[in-house]
C-alpha cells in the first residue's frame, strides 16, 4: 500500500537522508514567469543602476489567517515577538520546532484587524496550517498554494499578483505610475496607492539601499498593473526581470531561502508528520550537495545559523523556546558571503569542454541544484567548518558568490574551500550528471556583500537592525 503521510514515506524509506538527497522532484521551479525578458546580466544590473519590476505572483504560498486567535497563533509559534504588530505592518516569521531549529520563513502583512496573509514557501505555511487546525484556535486559514511548476499549458491563477518595484530609480517610477508623491514609509510599513485606476496594498521595502515598494492586489487586475507600470516606468530604464535572474538577487541582499525544515525527526513532530502528505513538500523535498550525513539532524539550523539570532524574543511562550534558552548564541555558527576564487570557477566552467569527466555543472546565474542546497566548506585542514548553502554568480560583482553558515571562529577575510560537487559521482537526482568534485578556493566576505546594502539597507536580518 502507498504511504499516505510523511510518516509513513520516512518508515518506507529506510534512511531519510538517502530518499532527500536521491529526490526525483527535479530542479527548484520559479514558475510561469519567463525565464527572462531581456537577458539575466542586464536584468541583474538592472536593480543596481536603474529600476526592477520583479513578478513574485506565482513561488510562494499565501496563507490567509482570520479571527479572534490569529495574532495567538502566531505569537505561540514564532520566535519573533508580536507584542507590537499593528495594522499594516509587516514582520518576517520565523518558526522553530521544539529542538529549536528553523522550520522555515516567509513575510507575515497585517491587513486588518484579526487579519493577516503569510507569504513564502511551503514548510511555514504547512507548519502554521497544522497548528491551526489541530491546536484549537478560533481562526479561520485559507490556503492559496504557489502556481505548479509545470502548469503544461494549463491556465493559472491566483488570488493577488504580487510585485516589486526596486532599484535606484523605482520611487520615480512609483510616483509615475500613482500619479502624484507617494509617502516614504519606514521599512515594512503598508499602506495603498493607485495604478491604472486599481487600488493596491504596498508594503515598503527597498534594495540596494534605495526605497522600493512591494505591492499585490487581486490577480484580475494582472495584466492592466504590470503593464501600466513597465509602460510608465520605460523613461526611469525600468527592466522586467524574468525567473533566471530573480532568485539570484539574494545572493547580494544575504538572505538564505530554502534551509532544510527541521521536522523529520523526535516524537514530538510525529503527528505533524503524520498530519503532512505523502507528496508534501516535505516528503518530495531535495537535499543537494556535497555535505554527507547519515543524520537528517545534522542539516538543522538554529535561528543565529541563518541570521535570525536578533529575533529571538523570549517574551512570550512559543514552540522552542525551551531548547533555544538552553544554547548559547556565541558558540553558533554565523552566515556569510564566500568570494569564490575566479580562476576555480573558470575550471569548473571550463571542463566541460574537455574529454575528461566534467566537474559539476555551474549553471547561471543560479547554481542551487537541490531545494535545500548543502556544499562542506572545509579549513586548511580538511575540517568541515560549515556549510555553504546558496550559490550563483552575480553581473554585478562580477564574481562567483554563495550564502553559508559557517564556525564563529572563523575570521572574515579567511580563506575556505567550498567542495563543489557530490561524492562517487553524485546521487540519482535528476538534476545531477556524472561528474567530480573540485575543493573551491573562497573568502570569508561580510553578508549583506554589496557594500551599498550593508552600509544603508535597514532590515533585521540584513544589517543586525532588528526589525523581528
Amino acid at each position: 500500500m502507498a504511504p499516505k503521510n510523511l510518516q509513513e514515506v520516512l518508515d518506507s524509506s529506510g534512511s531519510v537522508v538517502d530518499r532527500l538527497r536521491n529526490s526525483q522532484i527535479g530542479a527548484y521551479i520559479y514558475p510561469v514567469v519567463a525565464p527572462e525578458f531581456s537577458n539575466w546580466r542586464s536584468e541583474q544590473r538592472a536593480w543596481r543602476e536603474t529600476a526592477v519590476l520583479f513578478d513574485q505572483s506565482h513561488h510562494m504560498d499565501n496563507l490567509f489567517i482570520k479571527g479572534p486567535d490569529a495574532l495567538k497563533l502566531l505569537s505561540d509559534t514564532a520566535i519573533n515577538s508580536v507584542a507590537n504588530f499593528p495594522v499594516n505592518k509587516a514582520k518576517q516569521y520565523v518558526p522553530t520546532g521544539p529542538s529549536g531549529h528553523v522550520i522555515g520563513d516567509g513575510i507575515l502583512f497585517h491587513e486588518d484587524d484579526d487579519e493577516y496573509i503569510y507569504v513564502g514557501r511551503a514548510p511555514a505555511a504547512n507548519w502554521l496550517l497544522f497548528n491551526a487546525e489541530t491546536g484549537g484556535y478560533d481562526v479561520d486559514v485559507q490556503i492559496d498554494r504557489r502556481s505548479p511548476s509545470r502548469p503544461m499549458g494549463r491556465p493559472v491563477s491566483r488570488r493577488y499578483f504580487r510585485f516589486q518595484i526596486q532599484g535606484p530609480n523605482a520611487w520615480q517610477v512609483i510616483e509615475k505610475v500613482n500619479g502624484s508623491p507617494v509617502e516614504q514609509l519606514k521599512f515594512f510599513n503598508m499602506d495603498h496607492m493607485s495604478i491604472a485606476g486599481e487600488t493596491v496594498r504596498t508594503l515598503r521595502h527597498g534594495m540596494a539601499g534605495a526605497p522600493g515598494l512591494e505591492i499585490w492586489g487581486d490577480y484580475g487586475s494582472y495584466e492592466k498593473v504590470r503593464d501600466t507600470i513597465l509602460d510608465l516606468g520605460s523613461e526611469f530604464g525600468i527592466t522586467a526581470v524574468g525567473a533566471r535572474a530573480y532568485p539570484s538577487n539574494t545572493l547580494e541582499s544575504g538572505w538564505i531561502p530554502s534551509p532544510l525544515p527541521a521536522i523529520y525527526t523526535g516524537d514530538e513532530l510525529q503527528p505533524y508528520r503524520e498530519w503532512l502528505g505523502a507528496d508534501s513538500y516535505e516528503a518530495s523535498n531535495a537535499i543537494a550537495g556535497s555535505f554527507v550525513s547519515p543524520d537528517i539532524e545534522d542539516y538543522y539550523l538554529t535561528p543565529w545559523d541563518l541570521g535570525y539570532g536578533s529575533f529571538v524574543k523570549f517574551d512570550h511562550d512559543f514552540i522552542g523556546r525551551d531548547a533555544l534558552e538552553q544554547m548559547d548564541p556565541a558558540t553558533q555558527r554565523r552566515k556569510v558571503t564566500l568570494d569564490w576564487n575566479a580562476e576555480d570557477l573558470g575550471k569548473i566552467l571550463t571542463s566541460h569542454l574537455g574529454t575528461d569527466e566534467p566537474y559539476k555543472y555551474f549553471d547561471l546565474p543560479l547554481a542551487n541544484y537541490g531545494s535545500s542546497n548543502y556544499d562542506s566548506v572545509i579549513d586548511a585542514d580538511g575540517n568541515v567548518v560549515g556549510v555553504s548553502m546558496f550559490t550563483g554568480y552575480s553581473a554585478n560583482e562580477r564574481r562567483g558568490l554563495s550564502l553559508a553558515t559557517i564556525d564563529p571562529s572563523v575570521p572574515l577575510g579567511t580563506e575556505l574551500r567550498v567542495v563543489w560537487g557530490e561524492p562517487d559521482g553524485g546521487t540519482g537526482k535528476t538534476t545531477v550528471e556524472p561528474h567530480r568534485q573540485l575543493d573551491v578556493r573562497a573568502t570569508v566576505s561580510p553578508v549583506p556583500f554589496s557594500e551599498t546594502v550593508r552600509k544603508e539597507y535597514k532590515g533585521g536580518w540584513r544589517t543586525g537592525n532588528s526589525q523581528a
